[in-house]
């Protein structure tokens, strides 16, 4: 019997970078991200301070503010996390850096730690949005707003 549910070569599967619920990314109050100009993607709103590596690559880049931080996996496909909104704002403060760029990672190691009280005490939005920013390698992009393990599921162009 085939297993229908194994994962194919061309495929990656987005996990949550943090506990929280899944929205779609037109629902962030920011055009950049809700009109998809960096890209497709989803969004959490976090309710943990812990921001994962959401699959296995290597850590490309860190912003200074530790605020965002993206992955390019292996095939190529590159991830942004960005936590919160207009976050570059405050300088670093309330984000932690773990990881430095050029590290490889595993999906779930943690990456950046987030203040998300002292984010919010700011003024701050805490939704974080998950983008795909290189979409010319992907064929199919499904989402998944139930389950923080999948939240995405990227069949990349052959």
């Amino acid at each position: 019997m085939l297993n229908f549910f194994k994962k194919k070569n061309n495929q990656i599967i987005i996990k949550s970078p943090f506990e929280g619920e899944i929205v779609d990314i037109t629902n962030v109050n920011d055009q950049m991200f809700s009109g998809k100009m960096l890209g497709d993607g989803v969004a959490v709103i976090p309710s943990s301070n812990k921001a994962v590596a959401p699959c296995d690559g290597e850590i490309t880049q860190i912003f200074p503010t530790n605020h965002a931080f993206g992955i390019t996996t292996k095939e190529g496909l590159e991830i942004l996390v960005h936590i919160g909104i207009d976050t570059v704002n405050l300088k670093g403060e309330g984000f932690k850096r773990i990881l430095e760029a050029g590290t490889s990672v595993k999906k779930g190691d943690t990456v950046v730690e987030a203040d998300l009280d002292y984010i919010k005490n700011k003024g701050k939005d805490t939704i974080t949005p998950i983008i795909i920013t290189n979409m010319d390698k992907v064929e199919c992009l499904d989402k998944n707003l139930k389950n923080i393990e999948n939240v995405m599921d990227i069949t990349l162009k052959k």
